[in-house]
């Protein structure tokens, strides 16, 4: 498995860590990346990744309750919902990560993690999130690199 892959991996099985059971956000990643022995430049991506989630969460969950309204946040399961934080964060945050590169990892998280119909339904909301407003998805992320989140 690709190294940021694997920080994806680990990112989103303490941001379900964390979901669910509450845990501190800085000791649930220390402990992951713990076990997946990253190169520092992937570990320094990994908690990127999981300090902007968490900062921008409340946006991100706004993004996904317009792209699937059907779902609401809360109900939706708890991987799925975490796949598309990360996934919609790198697409607005991470300016070095393509697209497709962006929707095709979540997509393959969804297949590793979720449910059968977690990947259909993590590429359309994604879809339709980028077909809308990829400029605009988190308007304000210029304070995501301070956040105290997770060091």
């Amino acid at each position: 498995m690709k190294v940021r892959r694997r920080a994806r991996v680990a990112v989103l099985q303490a941001l379900f860590e964390i979901d669910l059971a509450g845990h501190d956000p800085e000791s649930v990643i220390t402990k992951r990346l713990a076990h997946v022995h990253l190169p520092p430049a992937a570990e320094a991506f990994a908690r990127r990744l999981l300090r902007g989630v968490l900062t921008h969460q409340a946006a991100l969950d706004r993004v996904i309750a317009r792209y699937a309204p059907e779902w609401p946040v809360e109900q939706m399961a708890a991987i799925d919902r975490n796949i598309l934080r990360i996934a919609l964060y790198e697409l607005a945050a991470e300016e070095d990560i393509p697209v497709r590169v962006a929707i095709n990892e979540a997509v393959e998280l969804a297949k590793m993690f979720g449910s059968d119909a977690s990947p259909r339904f993590v590429n359309g909301v994604l879809g339709s999130a980028v077909a809308h407003e990829r400029a605009s998805i988190l308007p304000h992320l210029g304070d995501h690199k301070e956040s105290p989140a997770v060091k």
